[in-house]
């Protein structure tokens, strides 16, 4: 909902925290008005990192506290799913920090701030955060979708306040540096973005005041510089597309439309990078869905329903590998806290975390192998003080 001198929070959080975040209130009456940016890469576990990573590994879970410009990070237990925090966390981030992703690797992590990204390196044995030098690094104004190219070589960020996407080169030491030809434009107020998994093609969600399309950017692999491909932006399937992943396989992209409350489910052209709605699409989704994120494994796809200033919750669907159609699996939609923004799925495909904005907490959930569906971990919701949106997982 890109509006002039709009602040990138949803009309929901703007009523909670108008005095401290100066958002806008004039955001054009859709039902459900939005939330926060979940691109794919800051939703989604990277690919990188195998869907049978060894049970024994401890992942971290790290998540962007809007209200307090800080960071979360998280051990997640290798058996339970259950999350304490590790030392030193909170983090400091920029002001107003509301997506994650981290690296291939899992040596850094990047936080988009308001006009800003956090750099941090990643502790492999605590979890804990540390900036790197140099930063925050200057980004577009309301920087809102962060993503990471598989080769861990380029940052790209979403710029809903200045319409276009500002893309970095990573330096040895997680530094960034612009660059040449960035920003580059996107349409009307951009929130998502993602990057599939050869490398070739960037996708970036703009809400276009309506409608929305889907800006497909080829990618340059030796600059990491952006050229449109033909036929973009593509037109959206539902009322403002707000967060893309990508199929493990990189034939499918799935966009939420958090004004008509569906996702869209595209096939990409392996060779053009081209988009063209699959059968069936969209597919219904929970009220205002903002986050998704795609199991390592290519079966299903969660998304994140914000519920619009009341509980939300997580759509489960499985995922037709030949067509890419939807189907949601027995039981869904599963509870979460209120006003849930953000989903990601752990490296081994076992656990799913949600975070939920309203209620200052991370649902986590065990992930059945077999149908897909959800159940709470002990001890979900898990605090996360400070209106937790964006997250990632390491």
């Amino acid at each position: 909902m890109k509006l002039s001198g709009f602040s990138p929070c949803p009309l929901s959080i703007c009523a909670a925290f108008a005095m401290l975040a100066g958002c806008g209130l004039s955001q054009p009456p859709i039902g459900a008005p939005g939330a926060m940016q979940q691109n794919a890469v800051y939703t989604q576990t990277s690919r990188a990192q195998s869907a049978t990573a060894s049970s024994s590994i401890v992942h971290f879970v790290y998540v962007a506290n809007y209200a307090y410009d800080n960071v979360s990070g998280y051990a997640i237990n290798p058996s339970s799913g259950t999350l304490t925090q590790v030392p030193g966390s909170p983090f400091a981030a920029g002001r107003f920090p509301i997506a994650v992703a981290i690296d291939p690797t899992g040596a850094f992590a990047y936080v988009a701030n308001s006009d800003n990204v956090s750099a941090y390196a990643i502790n492999a044995s605590s979890g804990a955060l540390t900036q790197v030098h140099g930063s925050p690094f200057a980004a577009g104004t309301d920087a809102f979708g962060v993503a990471i190219d598989p080769s861990g070589k380029f940052v790209y960020v979403a710029n809903e306040g200045s319409d276009n996407v500002s893309v970095y080169a990573i330096k040895r030491n997680g530094a960034m540096t612009q660059v040449k030809g960035s920003p580059f434009a996107a349409g009307g107020g951009p929130t998502g973005v993602a990057v599939d998994p050869t490398g070739k093609f960037a996708y970036v969600t703009n809400e276009d005041l309506g409608s929305g399309s889907i800006s497909v950017y080829a990618v340059n692999a030796k600059s990491g510089a952006l050229t449109q491909v033909p036929g973009s932006p593509f037109p959206g399937a539902g009322n403002y597309p707000w967060d893309v992943a990508i199929y493990p396989s990189g034939k499918f992209a799935y966009v939420t439309d958090e004004g008509s409350s569906d996702v869209a489910a595209y096939a990409i052209n392996a060779r053009s990078g081209a988009l063209t709605q699959v059968r069936g699409s969209p597919f219904a989704a929970g009220t205002t869905p903002i986050g998704v994120a795609i199991h390592p494994s290519g079966k299903f796809a969660y998304v994140a329903n914000e519920g619009y200033a009341s509980s939300g919750n997580v759509s489960a669907y499985a995922i037709n590998a030949s067509s890419g159609a939807l189907t949601q699996v027995h039981g869904s939609p599963f509870a979460a806290g209120i006003e849930t923004y953000g989903v990601a799925i752990d490296p081994t495909g076992k656990f799913a975390y949600a975070t939920n904005y309203g209620s200052d907490s991370v649902s986590a959930y065990a992930i059945n192998a077999k149908s897909g569906a959800l159940t709470q971990v002990p001890g979900s919701p898990f605090a996360a003080p400070g209106a937790p949106t964006g997250m990632a997982i390491r």
